[in-house]
């Protein structure tokens, strides 16, 4: 039986969980300029917390680069050869995803009567100390992590592809819930969040590029930085 009929590729999911707590623990690679500078962990202003972030984001995706630098590299001609249909693939899936994201996320306010997502308000705060340091960090790095290790790291893991979009939308819905939870309410949240995951699962396993919904996720970040610095 081939691979890509296969529910799950044990190689795969080795590499997958590999990244995947790469990605858990990357907050731990802060500590390498906090150690060296003698960092007051205590006195941390919202400024330096940006600054660190930005920091162990850009190490971990250069250590992400060099785990699927095949990968990177073959999906590149693929992307590179239908450019103008993949990117409008992936716009396509993106905006049934963003649609479902608004009608969830209106859902939530209104019905169960609850603000703004904890995670959303962590971000605002960072965008507030350093809004162009922002627009490359959330922007532009964090789509790239996430995408490596939630589309292409859980693709290895499980090339089927219902498994696939599944899990790979319900981890990164999850993940982006939970840590910052207030409230048995917030895994509601996961729905919006999980939405665009379905949406950029759907586009690399469409596209069999991971640049496709890179591109996306990098669209929409950005855009949704450059509102909240402008409006």
């Amino acid at each position: 039986m081939e691979e890509k009929e296969k529910f799950i590729s044990f190689k795969g999911l080795a590499i997958g969980i590999f990244v995947f707590l790469l990605f858990y623990f990357s907050s731990y690679l802060q500590l390498i300029p906090i150690i060296a500078l003698n960092m007051n962990l205590e006195k941390l202003t919202q400024t330096q917390s940006v600054l660190l972030s930005t920091f162990s984001n850009i190490i971990l995706l250069i250590i992400l680069i060099i785990i699927f630098r095949k990968d990177l590299v073959k999906e590149w001609k693929i992307f590179k050869n239908h450019m103008l249909e993949n990117i409008d693939t992936g716009i396509k899936y993106w905006l049934i995803g963003l649609a479902v994201m608004m009608i969830s996320n209106s859902i939530i306010t209104f019905v169960f009567n609850l603000g703004q997502a904890a995670n959303e308000q962590a971000v605002q705060k960072m965008i507030t100390a350093i809004p162009w340091l922002m627009v490359i960090d959330a922007g532009l790095i964090a789509p790239w992590i996430e995408e490596l290790v939630f589309r292409k790291g859980f693709k290895k893991a499980f090339p089927n592809k219902w498994l696939f979009v599944s899990l790979s939308a319900l981890v990164f819905g999850s993940l982006h819930v939970i840590t910052s939870m207030t409230s048995p309410l917030d895994l509601l949240y996961i729905i919006p969040y999980g939405s665009l995951g379905v949406a950029f699962a759907c586009s690399y396993q469409k596209t069999k590029t991971i640049y496709t919904s890179i591109c996306i996720h990098m669209f929409h970040n950005t855009v949704l930085v450059l509102l909240s610095i402008l409006v």
